[in-house]
């Protein structure tokens, strides 16, 4: 039977000032202005918003979303709005119902249960807050920074299915959730699988989440349930698999909030925590031949006893950009941390909305201008990763603790150096300096395209997962494809096979039929896309995904249209 949606007549006046009530009016932004950067993408995408609400309590979360719901609206809940593919803001105006943007950022608690093993998280909570709650008594999150989760929210990464630049862990995954969906007669439902007891009437129940620390007697261990992938690490192992380690349409990793993609509304997670490692080193690796990599990969999956805690590539194109383009990233989150980073990118915002009502000021005021600024410094990057820039054009960042240092320390003394490549061992500040690079590859990307705008049409930016078993991961586009583009930035978790590939579109090039050319050989090698950035609006939603939706969300209230899926309601 269809879903029904009995949604009351709809009066936007009603309805905001119901949402006014409850937040305030100072947390109910309706302007153009104020708004736009909620309902602009980080990246990519952007839309229309009847209003953006920002809830100060899970008990006003709850209240906005049973308000939005009597009112028939679309729903479209936002964290940090970190993310590459467009599925935290609308995507254009074709909607057939209003949208409101629910904004979590204030929602931002973080408890540490069972002795620190776990972490209760809210919805506004950020990873790196959660980094340093755990790394004060000796632990870790299940992901750290990575390539673009600038101030990215910890339950964006669990919706999505995210990350897993660390090899142990694999993708954000949990069992364990307090969540709400919208059932087919519009109500509001609360599902408590958080492993908490709270009571079963709502307000009260989030209300005691919202009173802070939540005693020990009252949580409940399920033996039944996981808060993370605990099979991951034989997972990756199985090098000869004729499938991807993960991507987001693997059904392994769909369980109610995780790999939700917004359609539910997720008001805590739990989730594991682990042991950080005492003894680290790392090793940079630069070769001029794929194989010699892939060897590497392959021993170190197959044979090592212990796995690296993180395998970063990076191709000389994304080397050369990030360095240049990539630099005050780099020199904002070394000096000031990257807890700053959030802040920092909501002035730019503000600053870049202001330039907006000026007509003389140029276009990418902002970017310019830290552009500049990040020139008068001196060079950042260590000398032996420059000259290692000059020498080989593939690279790769090996991070190893424990007993996988001397597996390392043996297997690549036996094979470097060779005619075409080589290694050293880093210092700890060459170390820090090399994954911080890293890091900064995704905003390099963004930076060159506001500065080159008159050269290039857009960035095709492609999230990909190659088969397990797959030894030619090097792209070597076809000439008719290559003569479209100006030029790429490579970069990756490599023992996961996930790359991340971002192409310069000339001006005067279609990047959407460029991008599908492109997919088209992707799907012929049997590669997964999106990895970890989920579908959003640029990827279809492959069929497990989009039931996985539907089960959810039956009257698809919730972020509607991601996945390239219905956007109307009761998904007709």
């Amino acid at each position: 039977m269809a879903a029904m949606h009995l949604a009351a007549p709809f009066s936007s006046a009603v309805l905001l000032a119901e949402l006014e009530t409850i937040v305030g009016a100072r947390e109910l932004l309706t302007g153009a202005r104020e708004t736009e950067r909620y309902r602009t993408g980080f990246r990519f995408g952007g839309g229309n918003a009847l209003a953006v609400v920002r809830p100060g309590s899970l008990v006003e979360l709850w209240r906005v979303v049973n308000a939005c719901a009597r009112a028939g609206v679309i729903l479209i809940v936002q964290a940090a709005n970190t993310g590459l593919t467009g599925g935290s803001t609308p995507d254009g105006d074709d909607y057939d119902r209003e949208i409101v943007i629910i904004s979590t950022v204030r929602l931002d608690g973080i408890q540490l249960i069972r002795d620190g093993t776990q972490a209760l998280c809210l919805p506004g909570a950020r990873l790196f807050e959660l980094e340093e709650r755990t790394a004060a008594i000796g632990r870790e999150p299940h992901s750290r920074i990575g390539s673009s989760c600038i101030g990215a929210s910890v339950l964006g990464g669990v919706c999505n299915n995210s990350g897993g630049a660390l090899i142990h862990r694999g993708p954000a995954y949990t069992q364990m959730a307090l969540y709400a969906w919208i059932a087919p007669d519009g109500a509001v439902k609360l599902v408590n699988h958080l492993g908490v007891s709270l009571g079963v009437e709502p307000e009260a129940m989030l209300a005691r989440i919202d009173a802070g620390a939540i005693p020990e007697s009252d949580i409940v261990d399920d033996s039944s349930r996981v808060c993370s992938d605990h099979h991951y690490q034989d997972h990756v192992r199985q090098v000869d698999a004729d499938t991807p380690a993960r991507f987001n349409n693997d059904p392994r990793h769909h369980f109610e909030a995780s790999g939700s993609g917004g359609h539910v509304v997720v008001f805590a997670v739990r989730l594991d925590t682990f042991p950080s490692e005492r003894d680290v080193v790392d090793f940079y690796i630069g070769t001029n031949d794929p194989a010699e990599l892939t060897a590497i990969r392959r021993t170190i999956l197959k044979d090592f006893a212990s796995l690296p805690i993180q395998g970063e590539y990076i191709h000389r194109s994304a080397f050369r950009l990030t360095e240049r383009y990539g630099k005050d990233i780099f020199l904002a989150i070394r000096y000031l941390g990257a807890k700053h980073l959030p802040r920092l990118f909501a002035l730019k915002a503000r600053f870049d909305a202001f330039c907006k009502r000026l007509p003389w000021a140029p276009h990418d005021l902002s970017d310019r201008v830290m552009q500049a600024g990040a020139s008068l410094f001196p060079r950042h990057l260590p000398r032996r990763m420059r000259e290692f820039d000059q020498r080989f054009e593939h690279h790769l960042i090996l991070k190893m603790g424990g007993d996988g240092i001397r597996e390392a320390r043996t297997v690549l003394a036996a094979i470097f150096p060779t005619a075409q490549g080589d290694y050293f061992e880093c210092t700890k500040d060459e170390g820090d300096r090399a994954f911080l690079h890293r890091f900064a590859v995704a905003g390099a990307s963004i930076r060159y395209r506001a500065l080159h705008r008159d050269e290039i049409t857009d960035i095709v930016a492609l999230d990909v997962a190659l088969r397990r078993n797959d030894l030619d991961w090097d792209e070597r586009l076809p000439p008719e494809l290559a003569e479209k583009i100006l030029g790429v930035s490579y970069c990756g978790h490599f023992f996961c096979h996930v790359f991340h590939r971002d192409y310069l579109v000339k001006k005067g090039q279609d990047p959407i039929a460029f991008e599908q050319a492109v997919l088209a050989i992707l799907d012929e090698r049997g590669a997964e896309y999106p990895a970890e950035h989920n579908v959003g609006h640029l990827y279809p939603a492959k069929p497990d995904l989009a039931r996985h939706y539907r089960k959810l969300d039956p009257t698809n209230s919730l972020n509607p249209g991601i996945g390239q899926l219905s956007r109307r309601a009761d998904w007709a």
